[in-house]
């Protein structure tokens, strides 16, 4: 190690000790459940040592042969001594801590409009319905010139600064000038900046005659209010089964979870439990009298359902309330607090371990991948790593005699195949590249279709030869696709291209329909619930 790479991990290292004792003594303390005012957190005993930090902060401030950025330092200080806890613990910045309460809170000051940066130009892909951008006449298929003083078009702008344009203070104006079906717009778009909701529930419907189906994307502040809600209005149009899709579930606010997986219980049940080490046992019960407790209910779950969504699965499977179809979930069974520092900063940090009520822990084995400490620049990268085998640890038995085990995830009652061509590297990069979006764009935004959402659904199925064009578009992009593996890719590369299209005319909503017309998982659900004579 060169001696001033010593000497900086020395002074972040100093920032860091320093900056611990600060958030630990004066840190406000955030209850995301509310219910329990009177906590507060455990003071750590003062040493010598402690004084010896602030001395060498003054030391540092007053006497380094350059200028220091205190705030960076400091920054980094608190990141480096949060990143080496766990894998969950995290130090945002403001503008990150905005962003996140903005995603779970499910709110922002916005005009509500999508976009897509097609050949350098914005186009309108989705207008929230009685949103500000529609009130003030804005259209799906509009191309954006111009953002009040600011030329969009004809530049490669990034996705934050258009957004950063975009957004601004509820009842502040926003002037848009466009290009509506080629011919360029002398008037101009006032839009008036409002609060903009948007609900972590994906999609509603009825799948089936009998069975609902709700998908949810997250666990923000009123997913259970807005699930509530849907609930009952499937209920009234005949719903007596369900299908609850937490794949790619990350997680969320942990109170609500538990709040949602009471409405499938009559009686108060208990749906988890917390212990830390600073943290006593606290069990959480159902509120009973949920508004879905009768009818036969499907949890799809898959690797990437984590954390709150991992909660309200283990609830179901622990209770026998339903079946739990899919792949073995993430395994995040840590809970995180908010504590909130007065420049809008904040730290995520574990407190405590939660189980399921049959007292299973679903948490992953993780250890510190110290090799990655080699490269100083990107040293909280990848710092974790995460088992990812499953061993059979402690056994439960549930009151209907099923066996489930802790560790690792909840692992699902029907166990579903993974679909290797999703997972290859070839589809992940035409995923990611946007040309899926580009292609649809390009070709199917002329004109409006001249049949409804319902014989879309239905009806509409991408002919051979859009798809045969879209792989030579692939090919003149750089992205080589075999004959084998464009037969391979064709059902899975044309459900995203109908979706896509279907989202484009018809919303969001019809953008998961149309994917649930090929999904595996889906037809697995359908046929627990309603089986075949």
């Amino acid at each position: 190690m060169q001696k001033g790479t010593g000497r900086n991990i020395f002074v972040a290292a100093t920032y860091a000790a320093t900056l611990l004792l600060g958030l630990i003594l004066g840190q406000n303390y955030v209850d995301q459940q509310s219910n329990n005012p009177g906590s507060s957190l455990i003071p750590i005993g003062l040493s010598d040592n402690s004084y010896k930090m602030q001395q060498v902060l003054d030391l540092l401030s007053n006497s380094y042969v350059d200028s220091l950025n205190i705030d960076s330092l400091q920054n980094g200080a608190i990141n480096h001594i949060i990143a080496h806890l766990d894998p969950y613990s995290s130090y945002l910045l403001p503008n990150e801590s905005q962003a996140q309460s903005e995603a779970l809170e499910g709110t922002f000051e916005g005009i509500g409009l999508e976009f897509f940066n097609l050949n350098d130009t914005l186009m309108v892909v989705g207008v929230m319905a009685n949103g500000p951008a529609e009130k003030a006449g804005l259209k799906v298929g509009d191309r954006i010139l111009r953002i009040d003083s600011t030329l969009v078009s004809g530049r490669n702008i990034a996705q934050k600064v258009v957004d950063r344009l975009m957004r601004g203070k509820k009842g502040s104006m926003v002037k848009l000038y466009i290009n509506r079906d080629t011919v360029i717009s002398n008037k101009v778009f006032k839009v008036m900046r409002d609060q903009i909701n948007v609900s972590s529930i994906d999609v509603s419907y009825m799948i089936q005659p009998s069975v609902g189906y709700i998908k949810i994307r997250r666990f923000g502040l009123k997913t259970a209010e807005d699930f509530k809600h849907q609930i009952k209005e499937l209920k009234k149009q005949g719903a007596r089964n369900l299908i609850l899709d937490l794949r790619d579930n990350g997680g969320g606010y942990f109170h609500v979870a538990i709040r949602l997986a009471s409405e499938f219980f009559k009686d108060k049940k208990l749906m988890v439990y917390t212990e830390g080490a600073h943290e006593n046992r606290r069990e959480y019960y159902s509120e009973g009298d949920g508004n879905y407790t009768e009818g036969k209910l499907v949890v799809l779950i898959n690797e990437s359902t984590a954390s709150a969504s991992e909660i309200v699965a283990g609830a179901v499977q622990d209770w026998d309330r339903g079946t739990i179809v899919g792949r073995r979930s993430f395994g995040k069974g840590i809970v995180q607090e908010q504590f909130d520092f007065s420049d809008g900063s904040r730290v995520n940090l574990s407190i405590s371990r939660y189980y399921t009520p049959l007292g299973r822990s679903i948490q992953r084995k993780y250890t510190a991948n110290w090799s990655n400490m080699i490269d100083y620049a990107g040293m909280y990268k990848g710092l974790w790593a995460l088992d990812t085998t499953y061993a059979n640890a402690q056994m439960f038995k549930t009151m209907a005699g099923r066996e489930l085990f802790s560790g690792g995830g909840v692992s699902p009652d029907v166990k579903m195949s993974i679909d290797s061509n999703s997972l290859s590297l070839l589809y992940q990069n035409i995923v990611k590249s946007s040309y899926l979006e580009q292609f649809v764009y390009e070709r199917f935004t002329k004109q409006l279709p001249a049949y409804s959402i319902d014989n879309f659904l239905q009806g509409y199925h991408l002919p051979q030869q859009e798809y045969d064009r879209f792989i030579l578009f692939l090919n003149s992009k750089g992205i080589s696709v075999s004959e084998r593996k464009k037969r391979d890719l064709m059902e899975l590369i044309r459900s995203d291209m109908e979706a896509i299209v279907g989202r484009y005319y018809f919303g969001r909503e019809a953008y998961f329909k149309v994917k649930n017309r090929y999904d595996d998982f889906i037809s697995r659900a359908i046929e627990i619930l309603v089986p075949s004579s």
